[in-house]
């Protein structure tokens, strides 16, 4: 296991490991509760400079139709034009533009998130979690991170009002990344 503080060993570039990592969401809903749910295909590349964090470089692609709230209904839904239009919209993108290490395991990685073919600019903090060697020689990094968007920015803006008032869904949105990711020779 390496700390951030041997950050320079971390040098290379990375591609997401999907299947040990999980990018989801929480969103507010009937104001009451919180569902949550993933997108279960996506994929996406990292490089890092261990030497000059600044020049890190993160990309990453969701698959709008493979999202999962655990009900097939819901999910069905979001796929609609109500929410992230797969037909015409069928990818989440996030491409950084910027990365910043604000200390020793934290980082702060700026990038432009496109939802709904509506690109906004982000910063998403992410903490170092660590790095190990795998049982099959690979070089594994984990980085998690959390950032809370306003849906209706990105043109999400279908809802349902409550007869206690209040509407169906919240419009804050909480984006939560469990990375993976596995060094390339």
């Amino acid at each position: 296991m390496t700390t951030a503080t041997n950050l320079s060993e971390l040098t290379g570039d990375y591609v997401i490991d999907a299947s040990h990592s999980r990018i989801g969401f929480v969103a507010r809903h009937a104001m009451v509760t919180k569902v949550r749910g993933a997108f279960n295909e996506f994929d996406g590349k990292i490089s890092i400079d261990g030497d000059k964090p600044e020049n890190t470089t993160a990309s990453v692609s969701l698959k709008v139709a493979s999202i999962d709230t655990r009900n097939a209904q819901r999910d069905g839904h979001l796929a609609t034009n109500d929410f992230l239009d797969a037909e015409n919209h069928p990818e989440i993108t996030f491409v950084s533009t910027s990365a910043k290490q604000v200390d020793e395991d934290n980082f702060e990685i700026s990038g432009d998130l496109t939802i709904k073919g509506v690109t906004k600019n982000i910063t998403i903090p992410f903490a170092f979690e660590g790095v190990a060697v795998d049982p099959y020689n690979q070089t594994r990094v984990g980085f998690e991170g959390s950032h809370t968007i306003n849906r209706k920015d990105y043109g999400v803006t279908w809802n349902a009002p409550l007869e206690t008032g209040g509407v169906l869904v919240g419009e804050k949105i909480v984006l939560e990344f469990e990375i993976s990711a596995i060094k390339q020779a």
